[in-house]
């Protein structure tokens, strides 16, 4: 079970971006996330006329590894970590190990 997931609210902890926060948009692997507005670079695009595209500069998000960020806490409005643990009913539900408070409530 993935400790963050896509649609997450993260916190950068280290790096360029240290403090910025972002949704988790895509996983690219089991390392790396892609958030939004992190870790962003210009991408130099030629044009292409067949496929209609016009050239120029873009921005766009780059990957960053996992160790880099740690789930927002709205309770504390902080980064916290996070750990899973079993439900009675047997079901698997991620934790703030800060209060303990479940994050999918």
């Amino acid at each position: 079970m993935n400790k963050i997931r896509k649609g997450d609210e993260v916190v950068v902890l280290t790096g360029k971006d240290r403090g910025r926060r972002g949704l988790v948009l895509r996983r690219v692997d089991d390392e790396h996330l892609v958030v939004e507005g992190v870790n962003r670079v210009k991408k130099h695009v030629r044009p292409n006329p067949l496929k209609g595209e016009v050239g120029g500069i873009v921005e766009k998000d780059m990957p960053i590894h996992v160790s880099n960020i740690a789930l927002f806490n709205p309770a504390s409005q902080k980064a916290d970590r996070v750990g899973i643990k079993v439900l009675e009913d047997g079901r698997k539900a991620r934790f703030f190990k800060s209060n303990g408070e479940l994050v999918d409530a």
